[in-house]
């Protein structure tokens, strides 16, 4: 049993109340209820019972619906609930047009025709005070669903017109191709839209672009025309229509520009002051408003539907102010109308809210605006007339001299300068080309600043008096003579005090002004001499002018109809004729000043040139009858309106293309020809009419080109080729060029799927698969490019083998060599394609590999690569600690010390693999551990040498022996050789006085035994204590065995030249340059000895920082530099230098060096400290191989020590060495 909504209602006494749930079958009304009914309570389990499960009862099927034990139940009919739902909202219902013979059918019809034809269920609930009805709509499918709401829309929504005016522009991606866009909304929305068909009269012919659109120039920046588009539909689905063509046409052109064009002169002002009003009713669109005064309209550009607000905002608002302005005018004298135009009436208007218009002619003001603030605009424009002092000053006579004033004024600027000079004082000049008899000067500004000027100007106007001449040379010449004589031209103002003025060659003038310069100091008071030098001038310009060239006018008749052939596109030809330098003028027609005729050209000019172009334009006019004639041949054919668009072309291009290889001229009409087609099956084919205009061989030629191609689109066939995605990469090639190469071949079009990053579905205009290939054209290309490209398919299966593996991480590295080294060397080796995963697997242990080439190649690259990972053991790591000043010691000359150590412990020769198996810190950094990872067995031999090494350097000590300086040179032999052969017999490092590193090795534990020695004599040997001694006691032998030899006069009897240097003690180490100074007199063959030496460092000590307890910590990070006096703690005293030479030549040249070194190191009368935050930016401070050291030198004359043991650099210099400090910072 069946119950409806309004039986429950008797049931549980609501009767009379609204039924939630109207019947879909039919109109049942509610019948009043005589009393009192309370309001109904829609969450009363009384008056709306829960629906019952859906499981069907278990007794037999004639029981009650009802249960009774809980309550009402009622028994579900549909065995299964959909599963998709919407909702959605009329607010009113038109069912006019859902009955049949002109009789509107009901609601609940309507309901019941949608339920039986897409199987849905509706349910309605209407809204009594707000007069809406919702409708709830379920179905099996979205598919279903979607189709039964807009049919409900359809039937029950009013039908409605609406009109989107929409840019030209956009029309073509509002269709879409071949119409697809138009017909998907028109599908989805059920809604008409028309578009009108384009005015013919507005384009050059359909698929022909060649030529002008609608007459207008190119830099008109008129707005966009626009094509009403109309949307005849159900209300709500015509909105749904109206907001995708609004999308699609915002997508197009979000942007937009428009003019209010022609505002009335009386209320421009008003809108001027309103622009903040109209750029808020923007809202969030963004708009910029610009004024174009002289041409009385604004332009409005930004957001196309904040503009077109703003626009209608403006337009609106004129039309108020064209009803509610008044005016009254006013009479003031013309020179006080200066000070009611511009800046002056936006003061007047901000006072009273009222406008002033000025009238060019008389000396009537009007004053606009509203009734109640007309009389505050009167007093305001009056007090605004009145507020500045305006004096006049006319020109003197006559006429000529006027002009030649106004001229000069202008060419020298010299309202700018008054300006500049007196800034509260405006002028306005006269135009030289004015045609009144009297030309005047005003003066406006306070009347103080004005007399100051009209002074100044009368003394001017005075010096010019008698000043200016003006000769007449054809303006033609006018380059001519500027650029053969420009440096003489310049001239004259040096010689004569006399400035040329040309003319501008857009006036085409012949009046040259000569003026003899009032402003200079060499100016003479006398008319007799301005006259002389202004005649002397004249007669020179007027020679050059003769001499220059002959210039003559001749006229050709040319039709009108020609001229435009002369004149060429945008004045292109008449340019050409003119030329780059030559001097010129050619009037066209009515510019030629001809009043009998317009059929004329007139040139004018140089003889010669006048020649050439008349020649030339008379051939151009030949060329134009003659191409007339032979071009004026046309053909008309037929084509089939479905092969229009692929002859036109994307935007014209195949027509264009006939244009540029043919020169011909293709039009197809918009008129269509319906004809049945002959044949077994009557077909009605669609016909345009095609029209081709040129010469008749290449009219010929363009006709058979298209029908050629019409054939083509007749054998047009495609096929569809089933090809795995892995290979259309390869089918494609880089850039394309093998499908390209395909596609020229067998003239065919070859499209790929393009993969969307959604549901994988193609992305081209066809619907491809992913594993499909469309080959589209003729039957014969399509067969001859699918069985190359199942055959090029069929390659790449089988040299596209993709293998993918695993190594373990550790070996990734030397896998890639440095700098990808071996992979390539592997690459290049077996023709494979590798690709290495940046990502590990198994926690980081292994990483995949993929190979990807033939079976051979792929097996190739894999054993490589296995051999590598093979090669490459367990390896570990290890570390010893070494004390950073043997780090430069261990690593040698070059890294040497490091590859002769990793060969001595069985390690590889390859520089490749040997990198990185020792790592010493870096500069900078705080650890001294050096980090050894290799294979256990190397790395266990590298640890035990290194720790042996460091041992050894660690018991290094440093002893000095008492060698006669003269025998010094013996020792270390020629080259060094002895040195070196000692140094290396016994592992030590022996320093000799004056050496470079002589002071920097520290001072010998056994010094205080050899106080009484000479510094001069003491050899210093570090190394181990035991090679030490040895290499001692070999320097003691070596030492007596010379004293020996020298006592028996085997040695050198005769000696050289000597001298005595006296060098104060302090100084020592300034002329010393850590030895450099000496190694420069031994090139003279000079040998120094010294009484003696200073005992204190050559490099003075940094002051201690001064600081107190309570002081906060102010460590920056940033260098520290301090600067002391030099010497305030040197030794006193002075050292006997004995110099001994070969030769008196080379004893004079280092007398004079020793003496220019103790001057200069007397001038180095500061030390600077520069204290850097830590050693990491010594290496580029220092440079390569001390080379910005070096250059600071040079540069600056100051002595530069970089220690070794800390981050300080020491500064010798004169005072300003601060700015070598700079230097070291940039």
């Amino acid at each position: 049993m069946a119950l409806s909504a309004a039986d429950l209602q008797k049931r549980h006494e609501l009767e009379g109340a609204p039924d939630p749930f109207p019947s879909l079958s039919q109109h049942t009304p509610a019948r009043p209820r005589t009393q009192h009914t309370p309001p109904l309570d829609t969450e009363s389990e009384v008056a709306f019972p829960t629906l019952a499960s859906a499981v069907p009862a278990a007794s037999a099927p004639s029981s009650s619906a009802w249960g009774s034990a809980t309550g009402p139940r009622i028994k579900s009919a549909i065995p299964k609930a959909p599963v998709f739902t919407d909702s959605f909202t009329l607010s009113a219902i038109d069912l006019s047009n859902s009955g049949k013979d002109g009789k509107p059918a009901s609601l609940g019809e309507v309901i019941k025709q949608v339920i039986a034809k897409y199987k849905v269920k509706i349910e309605a609930s209407a809204n009594q005070k707000a007069r809406q009805t919702t409708f709830h709509v379920k179905a099996e499918s979205q598919k279903e669903l979607d189709k039964a709401k807009r049919s409900l829309m359809a039937l029950l929504s009013p039908v409605v017109t609406l009109v989107i005016n929409a840019p030209a522009s956009t029309i073509a991606s509002i269709i879409g191709p071949k119409g697809a866009t138009l017909k998907q909304i028109r599908d989805q929305t059920s809604v008409r839209v028309d578009i009108p068909r384009r005015d013919p009269a507005a384009l050059n012919g359909n698929g022909h672009p060649n030529g002008t659109t609608n007459g207008k120039d190119d830099d008109d920046e008129d707005e966009e025309p626009t094509v009403p588009v109309t949307l005849v539909g159900p209300q709500p689905l015509a909105y749904e229509a109206q907001a995708m063509l609004k999308q699609i046409i915002s997508s197009k052109t979000s942007k937009s520009t428009q003019r209010v064009r022609d505002i009335p002169v009386h209320i421009l002002p008003f809108i001027v002051v309103r622009k903040a009003l109209f750029l808020a009713a923007a809202q969030s669109g963004t708009v910029n408003l610009a004024l174009n005064s002289a041409a009385r309209e604004i332009t409005a550009s930004g957001d196309r539907e904040a503009v077109v607000t703003v626009v209608e905002s403006i337009r609106q608002t004129i039309e108020t102010f064209k009803a509610s302005l008044t005016s009254v005018k006013l009479s003031l004298p013309k020179k006080q109308h200066r000070l009611l135009i511009g800046p002056d009436a936006d003061a007047v208007m901000a006072k009273s809210n009222c406008a002033v218009v000025v009238e060019e002619s008389g000396n009537e003001v009007t004053v606009w605006g509203q009734s109640s603030d007309l009389p505050a605009g009167l007093g305001a424009a009056i007090t605004q007339a009145n507020s500045q002092h305006i004096h006049e000053i006319t020109l003197p006579g006559p006429t000529t001299f006027s002009k030649q004033l106004a001229t000069y004024l202008k060419r020298i600027q010299y309202a700018k300068t008054v300006k500049g000079k007196h800034p509260a004082v405006d002028i306005y000049l006269p135009s030289p080309e004015a045609t009144s008899q009297s030309l005047s000067i005003e003066l406006v500004g306070p009347q103080a600043d004005v007399d100051v000027v009209v002074r100044e100007f009368s003394k001017l106007i005075g010096d010019l008096t008698g000043g200016t001449k003006e000769i007449d040379v054809d303006w033609l010449l006018h380059r001519v003579i500027i650029g053969k004589n420009g440096k003489k031209l310049k001239q004259f103002h040096e010689a004569h005090n006399v400035q040329v003025y040309f003319p501008n060659e857009s006036l085409e003038s012949s009046h040259v002004l000569l003026v003899y310069d009032p402003l200079t100091s060499a100016v003479s008071p006398s008319p007799d001499e301005k006259k002389k030098h202004l005649d002397d001038v004249a007669k020179e310009i007027l020679k050059w002018a003769r001499d220059a060239a002959d210039v003559k006018t001749e006229v050709i008749s040319v039709e009108k109809r020609w001229h435009e052939s002369v004149v060429g596109n945008g004045g292109t030809t008449l340019n050409a004729i003119i030329g780059e330098d030559t001097t010129l003028s050619i009037k066209v027609g009515s510019e030629a000043a001809d009043p009998s005729t317009e059929d004329v050209i007139l040139v004018r000019g140089v003889s010669e040139d006048v020649d050439r172009a008349v020649k030339e334009i008379l051939k151009i006019v030949e060329d134009a009858k003659n191409d007339e004639i032979v071009n004026s041949h046309s053909t008309e054919f037929d084509v089939d309106k479905e092969y229009v668009g692929r002859i036109v072309g994307s935007q014209g291009s195949g027509v264009n293309k006939l244009r540029d290889q043919l020169g011909v001229k293709v039009d197809v009409s918009d008129d269509v020809d319906e004809k049945e087609k002959e044949g077994g099956k009557k077909k009605k084919v669609v016909h345009q009419k095609s029209r081709i205009t040129g010469r008749k061989e290449n009219v010929e030629e363009a006709k058979k080109r298209i029908l050629a191609q019409i054939d083509r689109l007749a054998d047009e066939t495609s096929e569809i080729l089933k090809i795995p995605a892995q290979y259309h990469s390869s089918l494609i090639g880089q850039s394309g060029k093998y499908a390209i190469r395909l596609e020229e071949k067998y003239s065919v079009k070859i499209t790929f799927p393009r993969q969307s990053s959604e549901n994988g579905e193609g992305k081209t205009r066809e619907q491809l698969k992913p594993d499909e290939v469309l080959v589209k054209g003729g039957k014969k290309g399509v067969a001859g490019a699918k069985s190359e490209l199942l055959d090029a398919a069929e390659f790449e299966k089988e040299s596209n083998n993709v293998l993918k593996f695993t190594v373990p991480t550790r070996s990734v590295a030397r896998i890639l060599g440095r700098g990808g080294a071996t992979i390539n060397d592997i690459k290049d080796d077996t023709d494979a394609q590798i690709d290495i995963e940046k990502g590990s697997e198994d926690n980081g242990t292994t990483t995949a590999i993929t190979v990807r080439g033939t079976k051979k190649a792929v097996a190739a690259a894999k054993a490589a690569i296995i051999a590598i990972s093979d090669q490459i053991a367990e390896e570990i790591s290890a570390s010893v600690p070494v004390e950073s000043r043997f780090h430069r010691s261990i690593i040698g000359a070059g890294g040497q010390g490091l590859k002769e150590l990793i060969a001595k412990c069985g390690g590889p020769a390859d520089p490749k693999l040997q990198a990185g198996l020792i790592r010493f810190p870096r500069q900078g950094e705080l650890s001294i551990e050096v980090r050894i990872h290799g294979e256990p067995q190397l790395v266990g031999k590298l640890k035990a040498e290194l720790e042996q090494i460091v041992a050894t350097l660690r018991d290094r000590v440093i002893v000095a022996v008492d060698i006669p300086a003269p025998q010094h040179r013996a020792l270390i032999g020629r080259g060094g050789q002895h040195l070196n052969d000692l140094q290396a017999k016994f592992d030590v490092q022996i320093q000799f006085p004056g050496s470079r590193s002589y002071n920097q090795v520290g001072e010998p534990e056994n010094l205080a035994d050899l106080s009484e020695v000479d510094p001069a004599n003491l050899v210093k040997v570090s190394g181990s204590r035991a090679a030490c001694e040895k290499a001692v006691a070999e320097l003691k032998v070596y030492s007596a065995l010379f004293i020996c030899l020298s006592s028996l006069n085997f040695g050198p009897v005769t000696e050289g030249p000597t001298s005595t240097v006296t060098v104060p003690l302090k100084y020592h180490h300034a002329i010393s340059q850590q030895g450099s100074f000496f190694r420069t007199l031994r090139t003279f063959g000079v040998q120094v000895d010294h009484s003696s030496q200073p005992q204190t460092s050559g490099v003075p000590t940094r002051p201690p920082p001064e600081a107190r307890i309570d002081d906060a910590d102010t460590s920056s990070g940033e260098p520290e530099w301090e600067i002391v006096s030099n010497y305030q703690d040197a030794e006193e005293g002075d050292s006997i230098w004995t110099l001994r030479a070969r030769d008196q030549a080379g004893l004079d040249k280092a007398e004079n060096l020793v003496k220019e070194a103790i001057a200069n190191a007397g001038r180095m009368s500061h030390v600077g400290f520069l204290t850097m935050p830590d050693r990491s930016t010594f290496p580029r401070i220092v440079g390569v191989k001390g080379s910005n050291v070096a250059r600071l030198r040079n540069e600056t004359g100051a002595d530069i020590t970089v220690s070794r043991e800390n981050s300080t650099i020491v500064i010798i210099g004169k005072f300003y060495v601060h700015r070598v400090c700079i230097l070291f910072f940039k």
